[in-house]
Parts: C-alpha cells; sequence; structure tokens
C-alpha cells in the first residue's frame, strides 16, 4: 500500500466507549483518485473525538473531546500518524464542535451541553495558548415560553469570509456573530433570530457571501444574507423534497463543486437530500432524496465528484457519486468499515 499524500488523507471523528461508541480515537482513510475510501487504521487513541479541524499551514489536528468537557491538540507524525501536542484544554459541557481561523491565529469550541462558545489562542507550532469564554447567549424566543426556560446549545461554528465568526445556538435558535479582538477574544456583533424550535446546527457560506444553515430540528434550509455587514433572514424552506418522518432529525451541510448544489444529510430516514442552489445564492430548493447506505448519517464530504457520508450507527463510510450535471447522487461506488464515524475532515482544508 502506498501511504497517501496529505491531501489525499482524511481524519475521521468517531465515538469511542465513553461516548457509546466502538472506535479508539482518530481514524485515517485514504481517499483514491477513483473516488474510493481505504481505511489506515487509527492515528491516534483518544477519548470520543467527535469533531475535528485542521490548522490551515500546520500539520495539526483539533478534536472535540465531546465527553470530557475538553479540545485537544495532536501533532501528524508519519505516514498517518497523529501524536499530543500539549495538554488537553478545558471546554465546557459536550465540547461539539471545533474551527480553526483560517490565518492560524486561534481555535473555537462550541458546547452543546452548556452553551458555551470558547476561544483558544494558538501559538506559531499550533499548540493552544489560553481559552477566553464569550458571552453567554440570551433567548430571543424567552416570552413564548416564560414558564420553562430553554438551555442554550451552541453548536458550531463558521469563520467567515469577511474574518468575522458566526456560531450557531439549537437551543436559543439563533444565529450569533462575532469579532476576534486578540487578548480578548470574541465580542458579540450582532445576532439573527429564526424561528422558536427551528434548531439551527450547522452552516456553511456560500461564495455569494450568503450562509446557508440546516436545522437539525425542524429539518429545514434557511439563507441569511449580510446587508451592510448585519445578516438578515431572507430564505426559508424545507430540507428535503419528500418530507421527514418522525424522528428525523438533520446533520451537516456542505457545499457542492461551484455552489451550484448543496447538500443535506437527515438522519431517521438516512437520506441524503440534494438541493439546487438558486437566485445567486438566495433560494434553496429540494431536487432528490437519496438512501446513504447506512445508518445515522451524522456527517458528510464532497471531494470532486463524491459524497462521503459517515454513519455513526453502522460502522461506514459510504461513497457516493455525484452528477455532474443535476448534482443527484447516482449509486454507492465504495463503502468501507469505519467503527462510529462521526466526523470527515480532509488532512488540508480544502479551498475557500
Amino acid at each position: 500500500m502506498t501511504p497517501p499524500a496529505r491531501n489525499d488523507l482524511i481524519w475521521t471523528g468517531t465515538y469511542t466507549a465513553d461516548g457509546g461508541g466502538r472506535a479508539d480515537g482518530i481514524g485515517a482513510l485514504a481517499a483514491r483518485r477513483d473516488g474510493s475510501l481505504e481505511w489506515l487504521g487509527t492515528a491516534v487513541k483518544a477519548d470520543s473525538p467527535s469533531f475535528l479541524a485542521v490548522h490551515p499551514a500546520l500539520p495539526v489536528v483539533y478534536a472535540a473531546a465531546e465527553h470530557r468537557g475538553a479540545v485537544r491538540a495532536f501533532r501528524r507524525t508519519g505516514d498517518f500518524g497523529l501524536e499530543p501536542l500539549g495538554d488537553p484544554q478545558p471546554a465546557g459541557q459536550a465540547a461539539c464542535h471545533v474551527g480553526v481561523d483560517p490565518l492560524g491565529r486561534f481555535l473555537t469550541s462550541a458546547c452543546w451541553g452548556d452553551g458555551q462558545v470558547l476561544l483558544y489562542g494558538l501559538d506559531d507550532d499550533g499548540g493552544m495558548t489560553g481559552c477566553f469564554p464569550a458571552a453567554p447567549s440570551v433567548d430571543p424566543h424567552a416570552s413564548l415560553n416564560p414558564d420553562e426556560p430553554r438551555q442554550s446549545r451552541a453548536h458550531a461554528s463558521l469563520m467567515l469570509a469577511d474574518g468575522r465568526v458566526m456560531t450557531t445556538d439549537l437551543g436559543h435558535d439563533t444565529l450569533r456573530v462575532w469579532n476576534y479582538v486578540p487578548g480578548t477574544g470574541l465580542v458579540a456583533d450582532h445576532e439573527v433570530a429564526l424561528p422558536f424550535g427551528s434548531g439551527p446546527r450547522h452552516v456553511v457560506q456560500h461564495h455569494s457571501g450568503n450562509v446557508f444553515v440546516v436545522s437539525e430540528y425542524s429539518v429545514e434550509v434557511f439563507v441569511v444574507r449580510p446587508e451592510a455587514g448585519t445578516f438578515e433572514l431572507i430564505f426559508r424552506g424545507p430540507a428535503t423534497s419528500g418530507g421527514w418522518a418522525p424522528g428525523d432529525s438533520a446533520a451537516e451541510i456542505c457545499l457542492g463543486q461551484g455552489g451550484r448544489f448543496a447538500y443535506v444529510g437527515v438522519r431517521g430516514s438516512n437520506i441524503i437530500s440534494a438541493l439546487k442552489v438558486g437566485s445567486g445564492g438566495t433560494e434553496l430548493m429540494p431536487v432528490q432524496d437519496t438512501p446513504t447506505g447506512g445508518n445515522w448519517p451524522r456527517h458528510h464530504l464532497v471531494r470532486g465528484t463524491w459524497l462521503h457520508v459517515a454513519h455513526e450507527r453502522s460502522d461506514n463510510v459510504a461513497t457516493l457519486a455525484l452528477d455532474d450535471v443535476t448534482g443527484i447522487p447516482t449509486g454507492i461506488i465504495n463503502d468501507v468499515q469505519v467503527r462510529s464515524p462521526t466526523a470527515l475532515v480532509p488532512a488540508l482544508a480544502p479551498p475557500g
């Protein structure tokens, strides 16, 4: 077996025994030119590294140790190995997402359990140097249910093209936009309130500057547009063409090549929905729902004309071919066993 080039390597986030999973730590997959994936092995043992991010210039990987209330850094060694870089840094409850500044200045962590958004400074080696908590969320919908306050549940962060940071809050149905201030951390700029009970989970920015949002609870997609620097909600629609069933929850949204299509994964029904991006990035129109080839599609990644889907509960990553014209998945071309996969992240961040 020929060792993969660095940009042909995909790291896998996983759940280990402490999170009810069957993995041993961060895994490594080789991505081949024909779209297939090959399991290389466990890169490093770690407790439930459920989401990962890579440094933009250094061979460093960051992991949310979800069930340990911590974030960790690892340095690449050998063909696909990783080794700890510094000590684990404390985070909030159920730290479920990490994101890295494109300039390598800082790392963010979103914590589902208690709603904390945290920023860690990064040194010249990619190590974490200090932790700065951001201001807590205030529920904009509190008046709708005053007798039962809702728990803030930060879930993801997105590094915006203009240098700001956007985070989602599942519990308070908000998108929060921040400015980075060295030595201080994240300072609130503004927020966008989405419909009550929608549960915004993950986000991606289109080349138009608009941000696409998928909501976990209502299984919808939203588009927010920056007007004079302030994002506003301009579109709301279904995330799937065939509706959704009780017990479904949306997971990930990502863009296809050229930003002409977006793809949403739905757990429960176990489908990938292909959505056409319309009107210059202001609309998302479901085209077709396709079975993912496994159970509980937690995360997915588009690489060229292939869509890789991590199935948390069936221990596999399935690869679907994408039609270059219609954007629709045309069939499963590869399936590889990976224990309790929760995230797929290229060893080098893809171009924006």
